[in-house]
């Protein structure tokens, strides 16, 4: 393990978790030469060698060291009243943080006031490294990230580096940081990838269920009063032939009432996972009275925030392959480069979308505005419906106005779901806490599409179309050629 070490830092052993050895893609990278890795009373092994090869790779808690003087902390929504009248600021574990949503989200807290750390096994960069893939922007180390943030704003993320799958990781975390808040975005997001194969479907699985399983159990233990923020997903629900409600729906049958869970109608192994964590948080709130909000999150697009768009180290992923991308930010980026946009089937699938801007929006509202001990409390997290077909022509006529051909192809749809249906969501909560919604406008597509049309020379066109199909899953491991 030695080669992964520069000499500028120190290490504690007892601070590491446990990863398979492939997902310790990194190398020496792993540290950079401005960490500093802090250390920890824990007696704990965690380092096993089978022959001259370790079987687990150590991931250590590290923070960065200082690039230029701190600037003065200004008072805002971070901070809250502690006993005695003074302020104290809340403090944040953003589990996910390197990620599309989470590392937009550490950055706006951080910005806010908030105390943030970030907790992460960067498994999403393996993920491209495994399948062939690529972000359209190019997107520094999770290090070079947080010192350039230091730099820029004088504001310090801590950061821990690890698998929440690894309970004792996890527990070191909560002891070490001590949250108020946890957002958790921790999870593999994709549907795709977990209809890839087999493997693939128990990885999502494992790691979403478990990984949400162990945060639960960390916050009964070290922390209970701590607010869990989770993300979840409106594709729990599916497209059904009524209104979806907001987590909960009033019905009558037989001549009595209840207000029971909304129905859900998962559509991959993915969307399982989240309903499987859904329920898992509902019940532990009822059981050991702990406090969430569960974030249906409708489709994100867009990159820039205020924060990412301070420099270049900052700026965060955005994914146009057919495992990662989502629907909008494909479309533009398939514009950008002459390819026809791929609508799948008749194009007619209706979903809830939101700007990132107002995703991290929507986080934020809820840690101001926690859930009661005991409460389970569900808000979809979306401010505009579209179709994949409106849009493909909204992408179509803005990118005619930059002197853009654009082209829509239908392709088979490689999902088993409903191409043409009702859909008609609920989404009154988080306006009611105060979400000032960013929708799309021709400005914004504009945005997007110049932004593609910036980096089109990173396209790599062989992975636009989808290579995932629900029904040709097996158990058989999918390889990828380059």
């Amino acid at each position: 393990m030695a080669h992964l070490l520069s000499t500028s830092c120190s290490v504690d052993m007892s601070s590491c978790c446990k990863l398979p050895c492939h997902q310790s893609y990194q190398g020496s990278k792993l540290f950079s030469s401005s960490c500093k890795l802090q250390t920890s009373n824990f007696p704990r092994k965690k380092l096993v060698l089978k022959g001259n090869r370790p079987e687990r790779v150590c991931m250590v808690h590290a923070t960065t060291l200082p690039m230029s003087q701190e600037a003065k902390t200004q008072p805002g929504s971070g901070s809250h009243q502690a006993s005695g009248g003074s302020s104290k600021r809340k403090r944040v574990m953003v589990i996910g943080g390197d990620g599309y949503c989470g590392w937009a989200t550490a950055l706006h807290l951080s910005n806010k006031n908030y105390e943030v750390a970030i907790v992460d096994s960067l498994v999403r960069r393996l993920f491209d490294h495994q399948l062939g893939l690529d972000s359209l922007t190019p997107i520094s180390s999770i290090h070079n990230r947080i010192r350039r943030w230091k730099s820029e704003t004088g504001k310090t993320i801590q950061l821990y580096i690890g698998d929440i799958c690894d309970f004792e990781f996890l527990a070191e975390t909560f002891e070490s940081f001590k949250p108020d808040a946890v957002v958790h975005f921790g999870e593999q997001r994709s549907a795709p990838y977990s209809m890839i194969d087999r493997s693939r479907a128990v990885f999502t699985q494992n790691n979403n269920v478990i990984g949400t399983l162990n945060v639960l159990f960390a916050i009964k233990e070290f922390r209970e009063d701590c607010h869990l923020v989770k993300l979840g997903t409106m594709g729990e629900y599916g497209t059904p032939n009524i209104d979806i409600e907001e987590g909960y729906i009033t019905i009558t049958h037989n001549g009595r009432t209840d207000t029971l869970p909304y129905p859900k109608q998962a559509s991959s192994f993915y969307h399982l996972s989240k309903v499987h964590d859904s329920n898992n948080i509902a019940f532990t709130c009822k059981a050991w009275g702990m406090r969430a909000t569960d974030l249906n999150q409708g489709v994100v697009y867009g990159v820039r925030t205020d924060e990412t768009e301070m420099h270049e180290e900052l700026c965060n992923r955005l994914d146009y392959d057919g495992v990662f991308g989502t629907a909008l930010n494909r479309f533009c980026v398939q514009a950008a480069v002459g390819h026809p946009l791929t609508v799948y089937g008749k194009g007619g699938q209706t979903r809830g979308y939101l700007d990132i801007r107002d995703t991290i929006q929507c986080v934020e509202l809820a840690i101001a505005n926690p859930a009661q001990r005991g409460e389970f409390r569900v808000f979809n997290q979306f401010t505009e419906q579209f179709s994949v077909n409106e849009l493909a022509s909204l992408v179509t006529k803005a990118g005619e106005k930059l002197g853009l051909n654009v082209e829509t192809k239908s392709v088979p749809n490689p999902r088993v779901e409903a191409e043409e249906h009702y859909y008609n969501a609920k989404h009154t909560k988080l306006i009611e806490l105060g979400l000032k919604p960013h929708l799309l406008s021709d400005s914004l597509l504009d945005s997007l599409l110049n932004f593609a049309i910036q980096f089109k020379d990173r396209v790599d066109v062989k992975q636009i179309m989808p290579s995932v199909s629900w029904k040709k899953i097996g158990a058989k491991p999918k390889t990828v050629s380059a």
